[in-house]
């Protein structure tokens, strides 16, 4: 069964952060955010429909235990599940639980690489469940067991992601930080990135247009 997971650290991998796991004996995947308002799906003024959003989502690929549990999971780790599919659980910040009740069916994410040896994205995943309660808050074997959560009311959510491929090439996080240097002073698409501008955010929402920029690099060779 897949291993522990757990929440990186941000970029530039200083300091604790909630964590995300998977149960190695329960092949779940976890999540989590930082603090801050609950953000609704956008939705369009002309049509009332919902828009659609588009993510990033933080996992480390490198072995490393947390309350004895080996916490790596990586693209390919995803990529070797039943389906290429997992459940993003064990947010325990109602941030991160506020962005995954936000998620919508297909809305893709980035496959964010953190807290190793080089952070980038790796990968693109879509989210194939919406949110509906997270199993682990009720798991006392869990390292992330709520005991102050109660079935009849649970307090965390979880969605499903899907692989659905990874990067045509790497992006590193330093490139993704050049841009975002260079785009504060042009007005690029990147200027307000919140993987630089809330750093400590282990999901995050993007706009379609740092979304579609990020994937235009796909195609070029780093400068």
């Amino acid at each position: 069964m897949p291993r522990a997971r757990r929440r990186p650290a941000g970029p530039d991998m200083k300091g604790p952060e909630e964590k995300r796991t998977k149960t190695k004996n329960l092949g779940r995947a976890s999540a989590q955010v930082e603090n801050s308002s609950l953000q609704k799906t956008p939705v369009s003024e002309d049509s009332g429909e919902a828009l659609s959003s588009y993510w990033l989502m933080k996992s480390e690929p490198e072995s490393r235990l947390e309350k004895g549990v080996d916490v790596k999971f990586s693209i390919e780790d995803l990529q070797a599940q039943p389906r290429q599919t997992t459940c993003w659980d064990g947010v325990r910040n109602y941030q991160a639980r506020n962005f995954l009740r936000a998620m919508r069916l297909d809305e893709e994410a980035f496959f964010y690489h953190s807290n190793c040896r080089e952070p980038g994205i790796a990968g693109l995943v879509k989210i194939v469940k919406e949110a509906y309660p997270d199993h682990t808050q009720f798991e006392k074997n869990n390292p992330y067991y709520d005991a102050s959560s109660k079935e009849d009311n649970p307090k965390w959510s979880m969605v499903d992601v899907q692989f659905v491929r990874t990067m045509k090439r790497f992006i590193p996080l330093a490139e993704l930080r050049a841009h975002h240097q260079a785009h504060r002073a042009s007005g690029g698409p990147l200027k307000n990135m919140a993987l630089f501008t809330h750093q400590r955010l282990s999901v995050q929402r993007l706009t379609r247009e740092e979304f579609d920029f990020i994937l235009s690099l796909e195609e070029k060779e780093p400068s």
